[in-house]
């Protein structure tokens, strides 16, 4: 038993006698025993927010979103509880390089890294990225709105033909407006450079934009995507087949439109930012 529950029996002189034990250090003991943790109902939102979203939430995410909850706190008190929670966020990977030299015609950077839009499908980015699983590669070909940062249409393959950027350009289209006519910025990946892709762009009135070479930078939103993508999902799980990844994939898009929370958009979702900017 405990020097505390003791005293109840025994002389408390006698007690930390025999323990060797300084009365100042009983005393201090017995007050952090009996102290409240003025955080802990804070830190129970924290550990539910980031198990809801699987680990992916850093601390100013797990801010944005207690202050949506009505919790309030800074980000500094988040981010030292998080600290003493053992809770933190996560890595990066390379990306796939589809550049091959010049294999058709390459366009200009119109873009020129000016990547906030005013409206919906205004100006959009597209990239290729590669993963590995244990049956082969997949092959993802998203298109992200600069408007809201969501991505309106993706497309996999199991090889990167330029039959799977055909898809996604067809896509793209079905989502437009007869009357929407936007920039559609890319690496100068081989794919984007073939005469098809470049007809299919023209004949529907979409202005061409490609990155300048060997500069990530100019496509940085698309960049953004895939290390946040590869991070917080395809590295934090296994993956034995293409189906599985796949249908994987097609769950964490979901996620990242619907309920991953961005700071730029006022702490909202893209969707949820397009939405609510639709009703007003």
């Amino acid at each position: 038993m405990s020097v505390h529950e003791l005293r109840l029996l025994y002389p408390l002189a006698d007690l930390l006698k025999a323990a060797r034990l300084p009365r100042s250090s009983f005393y201090y003991q017995r007050t952090a025993l009996f102290a409240v943790d003025k955080h802990q109902e804070v830190k129970e939102h924290i550990k539910t927010i980031f198990a809801c979203h699987k680990g992916r939430y850093g601390y100013r995410r797990v801010a944005k979103t207690l202050e949506r909850q009505g919790v309030r706190t800074s980000q500094n008190t988040v981010q030292r509880l998080m600290g003493k929670l053992g809770l933190k966020s996560l890595v990066k990977i390379k990306k796939y390089k589809s550049y091959k030299g010049e294999v058709g015609r390459t366009a200009p950077n119109i873009m020129k890294r000016n990547f906030t839009a005013k409206r919906a499908h205004q100006k959009l980015v597209t990239d290729v990225t590669e993963f590995k699983v244990e049956d082969g590669k997949l092959y993802l070909s998203p298109v992200l709105d600069l408007y809201n940062g969501e991505i309106i249409v993706h497309e996999f393959a199991r090889r990167p033909a330029y039959l799977m950027v055909e898809s996604m350009v067809k896509k793209v289209f079905s989502k437009l407006k007869p009357r929407e006519k936007p920039m559609l910025h890319s690496d100068q990946g081989w794919q984007y450079q073939m005469p098809a892709y470049r007809k299919m762009l023209k004949d529907r009135k979409i202005v061409q934009s490609m990155s300048r070479k060997g500069n990530c930078h100019d496509n940085a939103a698309m960049e953004s995507f895939f290390g946040i993508l590869k991070s917080e999902y395809f590295h934090l799980n296994k993956f034995a087949t293409y189906e599985e990844l796949k249908a994987g994939l097609e769950e964490y898009i979901h996620y990242y439109n619907h309920d991953r929370i961005k700071l730029k958009l006022g702490g909202l979702s893209p969707v949820q930012y397009r939405t609510q900017a639709a009703r007003q």
